[in-house]
């Protein structure tokens, strides 16, 4: 077996609509390491409101796993498939995992989206807890937001951060 096999990093899991939080608890008692970012949003029915955590990105769950355990993940119930790229595993690399960890920590007023979204003005965080991060000002269903492309897994997180925490930084073509 080739070592590369053997070496432990982030992949992205396709799973059943509506099985993410049950996929993350069949990987978590098979031993695995993963993340589910999860956002509280409060939600209005008829007769309360209620908090409740919802996946960032339905249907999707990321895993620290070798690719050796391949077959034994996509043994798992609610498992559809590894998100691949020409027929292989996308690896999801440590600094967007711990970006997305922060983002899901810092902000409430978080969305991840797949739609294609035109660039915006670049621009740097200069405050809080996303210091140093740069983006891109967009605008978003009518709300000027910051968005920050995440490679490899076809997503994007809008996210509210205040004007004066934001430098323009000099466009690139």
């Amino acid at each position: 077996m080739e070592l590369s096999r053997e070496v432990n990093k982030w992949y992205l899991l396709y799973t059943a609509p509506r099985a993410e939080k049950k996929v993350n608890i069949e990987l978590s008692k098979k031993g695995f390491t993963t993340f589910l970012p999860l956002q509280k949003k409060l939600v209005q029915w008829s007769d309360r409101k209620k908090w409740i955590e919802n996946p960032l990105f339905n249907s999707y769950i990321f895993v620290f796993t070798a690719l050796s355990k391949y077959y034994e993940l996509l043994n798992t119930t609610g498992i559809v498939k590894f998100v691949s790229l020409q027929g292989v595993p996308v690896e999801v690399s440590q600094q967007q995992i711990d970006l997305v960890k922060l983002m899901v920590s810092s902000y409430q007023d978080i969305e991840a989206v797949e739609e294609f979204i035109a660039p915006g003005q670049k621009i740097k965080i200069i405050a809080g807890p996303l210091i140093g991060q740069e983006g891109e000002l967009v605008e978003y269903k009518s709300q000027k937001r910051v968005l920050i492309r995440v490679n490899n897994i076809g997503f994007s997180i809008l996210v509210q951060v205040p004007n004066n925490i934001l430098r323009k930084t000099l466009q690139t073509t």
